[in-house]
């Protein structure tokens, strides 16, 4: 039988401190990686809102625009969002938009339509999202009333002449076609 030497016992009292040590080591690692990831995660999430931000913004003049010229064309606002894309009342077809936007803050064809004073027509657009939006200051002219907006759907997208005053928000959901 063969008795253990001490410094055989010292060695591995040593390998054991060291292991611990290692162990210690790679904990700390991991923490400070799963830190770093979800700080990389919260500035991806943001920044992805602040895409849809001015998405929601370029959609929204393109809406804006395409009422107003809707109306300069025959004096009178659409009564639905379709007929931006294809004008009714003319012999030859009219394009004021493309293609029918979803709102960009929800992915959805649910608009807030906002309705002229007697129900005569659609003078803008807003956002049915309720989030709070990261973008409080420095917006264009046409959009100066966004500021300290307290959701995406105070950001109302209404034609020059009507922009003082609110209109009528009625959720309504248009097609998308694609």
């Amino acid at each position: 039988m063969v008795t253990p030497t001490r410094s055989g016992s010292a060695r591995s009292a040593r390998t054991r401190s060291q292991s611990g040590f290692t162990l210690l080591a790679l904990l700390f690692a991991v923490a400070v990686l799963g830190i770093t990831l979800a700080t990389v995660g919260i500035l991806w999430s943001t920044q992805i809102r602040r895409e849809r931000e001015a998405e929601l913004l370029w959609v929204g003049d393109q809406y804006r625009l395409a009422i107003t010229r809707y109306r300069a064309s025959g004096g009178q606002f659409p009564l639905a969002l379709t007929d931006l894309v294809t004008d009714p009342r003319a012999p030859l077809p009219q394009h004021f938009l493309r293609r029918l936007y979803p709102d960009p803050m929800t992915g959805k064809p649910d608009w807030l339509l906002i309705m002229a004073p007697g129900g005569t027509g659609i003078i803008g657009v807003a956002s049915s999202s309720q989030d709070k939006p990261i973008k409080q200051a420095n917006f264009g002219t046409a959009d100066g009333q966004f500021e300290q907006a307290q959701c995406y759907c105070d950001w109302k997208f209404v034609i020059a002449s009507h922009s003082r005053w609110p209109g009528t928000a009625t959720p309504v959901a248009s097609p998308v076609q694609p």
